[in-house]
């Protein structure tokens, strides 16, 4: 049986591929949301007074970085309130100055003010820490970034052994290893998980010829974890806080809640009917999925790894962390392109790379676990960089305002995203695409998850609507529709939808639909 099999169904409606993430929710949460203020309830923390500071690091021009940051904290407030996100926390760098802030609560049941030192879940911005351990590796000339990954992790393999003997750490890092790569699976709390999740990917299959086609692949980045474990020789935590935490000084930003004790965490909201309600489950994330989406951090640390990577790869102590070859190597050259919520041109060395009407490149990742959601962004032709972590779960509708929309962009770089103007296809032209959609995803216990979708034209755009595990349609939500931005490309109704693709295969065939950078099959 396959992974998209129609015998492993899930009635989830796949636009929100979050609600597919939320099985992790039924494990054990591992620490209580918030730290408690005796006398403080949420109706005596002000919510909308940012509480942080503001200072620049190089005095020659402030105050037009003091007019932007304002209109900023304006901004956040307002989707704040709009989105039902009870906390976030900003670092901006711009031109030399910096801009760090918390805004609102860590948590509606036991509410403290949100400061740059509170505590969120990064989610998948850790593999840009993955990745700048695997260069730092790279600089000692312990690992070939095109050496195929038995150089280092022998036992590994794949369904397609040609390609488990001939995948490179850098297709790891660039998302083209073409394997299925939404395997969340819990292998427990021992220093083996990562060891062992790896040798369970011996039954993930192929799904794109290896080097060919980006799509977003989180067993890739575990596996690339695993080299730096072994080469390292320690456990994949120690490595990170040997190679990159510590040399930073990012004292904040750690896998474990033992590691953090004293510090104020912020806790996960679900959002019921409108309003942010407390959820400590979610908080939970399984040992194995270290390397791609574990860490804690701050603000604090945040506006510190954005300074390192707007730099020419030293500590602000002055040591040399990566080489400016190797820091530029995460930057630039990225592998194949496409879309996830924006077009990209690719992944450089786990950061992707955006191109800008006006050709400047943006560098980018993010996080999403639920409830936990955040932002990371830089323009290093600008010197602009502004990272952003929230605790709810519409917090990707704020985060796209400042990180998917130009907006920040606009102000703070000068740069805008590529036109997407919708046009109107004929019903000739809309064929090709319809069709149905799967996507699965392998849980934390093990269990496949699986959505379909419906494509079809009408008037001029394509409807797309989930479907039941019997083939009828599904009332779990309405239907969407996309407009063509251009060949093979949409875009939603709302000026924040995220941007999608369609990707062709051998033939020239529609063969695959590409959202949030997964690749679902056309199956019907």
């Amino acid at each position: 049986m396959g992974l998209l099999d129609d015998e492993v169904p899930t009635a989830s409606w796949m636009m929100s591929r979050r609600s597919m993430l939320r099985r992790s929710a039924d494990l054990v949460a591992i620490v209580a949301a918030g730290t408690v203020v005796a006398g403080c309830t949420a109706e005596e923390v002000d919510a909308s007074s940012p509480t942080g500071s503001i200072g620049p690091t190089d005095a020659s021009s402030p105050s037009a970085s003091d007019a932007l940051f304002a209109e900023l904290d304006a901004k956040i407030r307002s989707a704040m309130e709009e989105y039902a996100v009870p906390g976030v926390a900003v670092a901006v760098l711009h031109n030399g100055n910096e801009h760090v802030r918390g805004y609102g609560i860590t948590s509606v049941d036991a509410p403290v003010p949100v400061d740059e030192r509170s505590l969120f879940r990064i989610g998948s911005t850790t593999k840009t820490f993955t990745g700048t351990a695997m260069m730092r590796l790279v600089d000692a000339g312990k690992v070939d970034l095109d050496s195929p990954v038995r150089t280092y992790v022998p036992e590994f393999t794949v369904v397609d052994q040609d390609v488990a003997a001939n995948v490179t750490v850098r297709h790891l890092l660039n998302h083209t290893a073409g394997w299925f790569g939404d395997d969340l699976q819990d292998f427990g709390r021992s220093d083996d998980a990562i060891e062992r999740y790896v040798a369970s990917m011996a039954g993930l299959p192929q799904l794109t010829p290896l080097g060919s086609t980006f799509f977003y692949n989180n067993a890739a980045v575990v596996l690339a974890g695993r080299v730096v474990e072994k080469v390292h020789g320690t456990t994949f935590e120690q490595a990170m806080q040997e190679l990159v935490l510590d040399p930073l000084g990012l004292d904040q930003t750690r896998f474990f809640t033992d590691d953090l004790v004293g510090h104020t965490f912020t806790g996960a909201h679900d959002v019921v009917d409108g309003k942010a309600v407390l959820d400590p489950s979610f908080w939970y994330v399984p040992r194995s999925l270290n390397p791609t989406g574990a860490l804690i951090s701050s603000a604090r640390d945040q506006l510190s790894y954005l300074r390192f990577h707007l730099g020419d790869g030293a500590a602000l102590d002055g040591r040399r962390i990566l080489s400016p070859a190797s820091l530029e190597a995460m930057h630039s050259d990225p592998g194949p392109g496409g879309t996830i919520f924006i077009e990209i041109d690719g992944y450089a060395v786990s950061l992707r790379v955006r191109p800008t009407a006006e050709g400047v490149p943006v560098v980018q990742h993010g996080g999403d676990w639920p409830g936990q959601h955040s932002g990371f962004l830089f323009v290093p032709e600008r010197n602009f960089g502004i990272a952003m972590l929230t605790n709810s779960e519409d917090g990707p509708k704020l985060l796209s305002t400042f990180f998917q929309d130009d907006w920040a962009l606009s102000r703070f770089a000068g740069v805008h995203n590529l036109p997407a103007d919708p046009e109107s296809r004929t019903a000739a032209q809309l064929a090709p695409y319809e069709g149905r959609y799967a996507l699965a995803e392998i849980g934390p216990d093990g269990s496949t998850a699986r959505v379909t979708l419906e494509f079809a034209g009408e008037n001029g755009r394509l409807r797309i609507r989930p479907l039941n595990p019997d083939g009828t349609v599904s009332d779990a939500a309405p239907p969407e529709y996309v407009d063509f931005s251009r060949d093979d490309h949409v875009v939603g109704a709302s000026p924040l939808s995220p941007r999608s693709d369609f990707v062709r295969g051998p033939s020239g065939e529609v063969a695959w639909y590409r959202t949030s950078g997964r690749l679902l099959p056309k199956v019907g």
